[in-house]
C-alpha cells in the first residue's frame, strides 16, 4: 500500500476497502491512484486537489515535531551560543518551531543550568529575557564539535516522504492548451508537440534527442516553466541523528506568501524545483555530500529535484560513462524510490518523484542498453527543421530584433549557401546569423539590415570548412 494511500485512509477521505479496490484497478488499468479513486466514485476531483495542496501543520508539542527532545535541545543550545540575550520568540523565529515547543524544550535547559533568566516584564516565560550560562557555553561548544549545523529545525524522514508523495509531480494536470501556449515562442513540428504533451503529463522520464543546435535544451527548459504549482520543501531533515540540508537557493525559488500561522515554518514554499546539469555531472552529485568540517550533509541533486524536474543536458558527455549512470538510476526510475547511505553505513529510502529529461545529441541506443530504455517510456527526436520551419524561425527572430525580413535575401541565403554547399538546416542558425548582423551593424554604427552583404559576412564568420 502506498504512503499516499495510507494518508488518504488515515485522514478519513477513503476507506481501506476503497483504497484496496482502487489499487487493484490501478494494476489492471494503469493511471494514477487518484484517477482510479475518482473513476470508482470514491472521491471527487476537487477533494483530491485539496488533499494534494495541503499545508504542513504547525507542531504544537515536541511529539508533533517528529524529533527527539534531545535533538531540539541540542539545536537550541547551538543557536543560543551566538545570540547573546534573547527571548523565546527570538529563538522560535530562528529555529522555525512554535512557542509552545520552544518553551517546553527551554524548561529542560533551565533545569540543566545551561541558560539563566536575566529579567522579564511579566510572569509568563515568553516575557523573560534569557542568557547562556558558562556551563551552557561549554555544552554548546561540545555540540558544535559534533555537528556545526545551526539552522531551522529539521523534519523527520517520515514527514518528508509523506509530503513528497502528497505533492507528487504526477498530480499536476497539463492541458493541451497550456502546452501549446508554453511552446508558442518556438517553431516546432506539430507531430513533436503532440508527443510532448502526453510525455510531460505522464510525469515519467523522457529522452529528447537529435542533432545539435535544434532546440533540445530550449524544449527542456520550456517544459520546466510549464509547472505552475508551488510545493513545500524542508530546510533540512534528520535521519539516524544526522542532519541533511535540502533547501538550496541555487535550485529552489522561494515564493513570497502571506504569513500563515497554520503552516509549519520548517517548510519553505518554493516553485516546483528545476535542477539542470550538464557535462559537470558526476556520480558523487547523485549521493549525499558529507562535509567533514561542518559534519552534516547536503542533499543529492535528485533529492533537491523531488516534486519537480531533473534535466540531464548533453547526456553522454558527462565525466562518467552512461552505463554507470544507468546502474545508479535503473531502480529509482523503475520504482520511484532511491536509496541513500550515511557515512555511518546506514541506508534509507527516499522518494524519487520527478520528471526526468535526458537531452542528448547522441542516439539513445548508443548510450544505454535496452533495460534502461524500457524505463524511459518517451523517446522524442528533435530533427533538423524543414525549409518552411527554418523560414518561420528566421522571420520570427527578425521581428524580435526589429529587422525587416527580406524574402529575396533569404532565398539568396538558401540557394547560395545551404543548397550550394549541401549544409543541413539547424534551428539555431537564424539566431546566430542575425546576432552576427546586429553586432556588425553596431560596430559600423548603422541600423541592422538583412542584406546579401550582411549574410555573406555572417556566414564567413560563423562557418568553417570541416
Amino acid at each position: 500500500m502506498s504512503q499516499l494511500g495510507d494518508k488518504l485512509v488515515r485522514d478519513g477521505i477513503v476507506s481501506a476497502k476503497e483504497l484496496e479496490k482502487a489499487l487493484a484497478r490501478q494494476k489492471t488499468s494503469g493511471g494514477r491512484l487518484g484517477e482510479n479513486l475518482i473513476a470508482l466514485g470514491y472521491i471527487d476531483a476537487e477533494t483530491l486537489d485539496t488533499f494534494f495542496r495541503r499545508n504542513p501543520a504547525v507542531p504544537m508539542t515536541i511529539a508533533d515535531t517528529g524529533l527527539e527532545p534531545s535533538q531540539i535541545a541540542d539545536l537550541l543550545m547551538k543557536h543560543i551560543l551566538f545570540m547573546g540575550d534573547f527571548r523565546i520568540s527570538d529563538l522560535s523565529e530562528r529555529v522555525k518551531l512554535s512557542l509552545p515547543v520552544i518553551e517546553s524544550a527551554m524548561e529542560s535547559l533551565r533545569r540543566d543550568k545551561f541558560i539563566e533568566v536575566k529579567g522579564g516584564t511579566g510572569y509568563a516565560a515568553v516575557t523573560y529575557t534569557f542568557k547562556i550560562s558558562d556551563t551552557g557555553k561549554n555544552r554548546a561548544a561540545e555540540l558544535l564539535d559534533l555537528c556545526r549545523y545551526v539552522g531551522p529545525a529539521p523534519v523527520s524522514l517520515e514527514e518528508y516522504r509523506v509530503m513528497v508523495e502528497t505533492q507528487t509531480i504526477k498530480s499536476t494536470i497539463i492541458s493541451e492548451d497550456r502546452v501549446k501556449k508554453a511552446f508558442s515562442h518556438l517553431v516546432l513540428n506539430e507531430s513533436v508537440l503532440k508527443r510532448l504533451g502526453p510525455a510531460i503529463s505522464s510525469g515519467k522520464a523522457m529522452f529528447i534527442y537529435g542533432p545539435p543546435g535544434n532546440g533540445k535544451t530550449a524544449i527542456a527548459e520550456t517544459i520546466s516553466r510549464l509547472l505552475p504549482d508551488t510545493v513545500y520543501i524542508p530546510y533540512a531533515l534528520t535521519v539516524g541523528g544526522e542532519i541533511i540540508t535540502v533547501f538550496d537557493p541555487v535550485n529552489h525559488t522561494p515564493v513570497r506568501a502571506e504569513d500563515d500561522e497554520s503552516v509549519d515554518k520548517r517548510w519553505i514554499l518554493v516553485r516546483r524545483p528545476v535542477v539542470i546539469t550538464g557535462g559537470e555531472l558526476t556520480l558523487r552529485m547523485l549521493d549525499l555530500d558529507f562535509n567533514p568540517i561542518s559534519k552534516y550533509y547536503e542533499a543529492s541533486l535528485q533529492m533537491k529535484a523531488n516534486n519537480g524536474i531533473f534535466i540531464a543536458d548533453d547526456f553522454g558527455r558527462q565525466q562518467m560513462e552512461p552505463q554507470h549512470f544507468l546502474n545508479r538510476w535503473i531502480v529509482p526510475l523503475d520504482r520511484r524510490i532511491d536509496f541513500m547511505t550515511l557515512h555511518t553505513g546506514m541506508k534509507f529510502a527516499i522518494p524519487f518523484d520527478m520528471l526526468t529529461i535526458f537531452s542528448t545529441n547522441l542516439e539513445p541506443k548508443h548510450l544505454v542498453d535496452e533495460a534502461f530504455l524500457r524505463r524511459i517510456p518517451y523517446k522524442i527526436k528533435i530533427d533538423h527543421p524543414s525549409e518552411r520551419e527554418y523560414e518561420a524561425i528566421f522571420r520570427m527572430l527578425c521581428k524580435l530584433n526589429d529587422i525587416e525580413f527580406n524574402l529575396e535575401t533569404f532565398d539568396y541565403l538558401m540557394e547560395n549557401y545551404y543548397r550550394k554547399d549541401n549544409i543541413k538546416l539547424n534551428a539555431c542558425h537564424p539566431r546566430d546569423i542575425i546576432e552576427q548582423i546586429i553586432v556588425s551593424a553596431r560596430y559600423y554604427r548603422r541600423p541592422p539590415a538583412l542584406t546579401k552583404e550582411a549574410i555573406h559576412d555572417a556566414w564567413t564568420n560563423y562557418f568553417v570548412e570541416m
